[in-house]
């Protein structure tokens, strides 16, 4: 038996363009009609009508948290207008988690941004931490009583989108790879390679979040920080050198700037092998997930064991789950990564709680195939379906207990 602290919080994560529909004003709904290969979001989970059924599904399972993010493009569909409509449908999401007795964990920036801030350069742009400070001043009135707030989701997957974008650009890629399904990039001399997130397109998204935490501490009482990818990364024989270059570019340069932050989010799915090359890919095989990772419910507990050495803050999960179409594999992957997380909890490492990846079966950032979800969701009808996965992390959040 592992029991979990008092007042642990139990949830599931979703992102708003995943599961929303219909963000027309954002770069990602303009990119979806653009680049080969990408299926396109359009209705999603229609949550943004159904959030309230998502969240009363979520509370009678017995979880006591969800994380869902506001979006900048709708909230801001044009630079300086800002909706009173949009503030206040997303100040309806935190009021009715509350009233279901869910602490809302908010999200500023998952990914999607306007489309009027892509077109100006986006967060290459010298004004983009200015812009982003902006849209967190006018968001702050609806956060005065949230106690979480994350600025800007897995920053290291958007220094790699961008790097992404940058290849597409100068032709390297021609078809659309999804940043959550695993594959590989051809570079100009025909050598396949794991491309890796630019740190120069990193430093506005520091400054960015700086920005934002002083807004927030300004003008409400959360606990501001930031969300991290975290690749759970082991060195190969001979790879011991490289990996900590590769820990620097990928995940350590931006765990080093929560230095200030009152929490960090913990976001683990599996592992990754370094050599003296660099990024070693994972081969096929029949345990793989359905983005092409591999089966390592271990790397949760690897991942906030690292994020607290490195910076000591508390620990959020905000994200932990699998890709597969088999709920009992679902079960047994989150069963076994608990019991990783609970051992590093008894070895002293500060976390507050653990959010599921996901709630709902969503758009993948380009494609429908990959599930995560607790609930599926029938795409013609919007029908939710909570899979057993729900019933049984609910009743793992009711007792607080996970028996092995």
């Amino acid at each position: 038996m592992s029991h979990f602290p008092s007042g642990f919080l139990w949830g599931a994560s979703t992102s708003p363009h995943q599961t929303e529909g219909n963000n027309v004003n954002s770069d990602w709904w303009a990119r979806e009609g653009l680049i080969p290969g990408m299926e396109p979001s359009g209705d999603a989970d229609d949550s943004y009508h159904r959030f309230s059924e998502d969240m009363r599904l979520l509370a009678e399972a017995g979880l006591t948290s969800y994380r869902f993010g506001i979006e900048w493009a709708r909230i801001e569909p044009r630079p300086g207008h800002i909706s009173l409509a949009e503030l206040a449908h997303y100040r309806r999401m935190i009021e009715t988690a509350r009233e279901l007795g869910i602490t809302p964990v908010v999200t500023l920036h998952h990914f999607s941004s306007p489309r009027w801030f892509a077109e100006r350069g986006g967060w290459t742009s010298a004004d983009a931490p200015a812009r982003f400070a902006a849209f967190t001043a006018a968001a702050a009135p609806i956060l005065d009583d949230v106690e979480w707030v994350a600025t800007i989701n897995e920053p290291n997957m958007l220094a790699m989108m961008i790097t992404m974008e940058a290849a597409y650009a100068k032709g390297q890629k021609t078809e659309w790879q999804s940043p959550t399904v695993e594959g590989d990039s051809v570079n100009q001399e025909g050598v396949v390679a794991l491309l890796t997130p630019d740190i120069r397109y990193a430093v506005p998204l520091v400054d960015a979040h700086h920005a934002a935490r002083d807004v927030l501490r300004q003008r409400t009482d959360a606990k501001v920080g930031w969300t991290v990818a975290n690749q759970a990364f082991t060195a190969a024989p001979g790879g011991e050198a490289r990996l900590e270059v590769v820990r620097h570019e990928w995940e350590d340069y931006y765990l080093n700037a929560t230095a200030g932050d009152d929490f960090v989010g913990v976001q683990s799915y599996s592992s990754q092998e370094v050599d003296a090359d660099g990024l070693v890919p994972h081969p096929p095989h029949p345990d793989n997930t359905l983005v092409g990772s591999a089966y390592r419910p271990d790397a949760l507990g690897m991942a906030v064991r690292h994020t607290w050495a490195r910076t000591g803050l508390p620990i959020l999960v905000t994200e932990n789950g699998i890709a597969t179409d088999a709920d009992e594999r679902r079960i047994e992957y989150t069963r076994e990564a608990l019991g990783h997380l609970s051992a590093a909890i008894n070895d002293g490492v500060d976390v507050r709680g653990y959010l599921h990846w996901s709630l709902l079966d969503n758009y993948e950032w380009g494609h429908w195939g990959p599930t995560f979800g607790l609930i599926a969701v029938d795409r013609r009808t919007f029908k939710r379906t909570p899979k057993p996965s729900l019933k049984w992390l609910g009743r793992i959040a009711t007792e607080n207990t996970l028996d092995r």
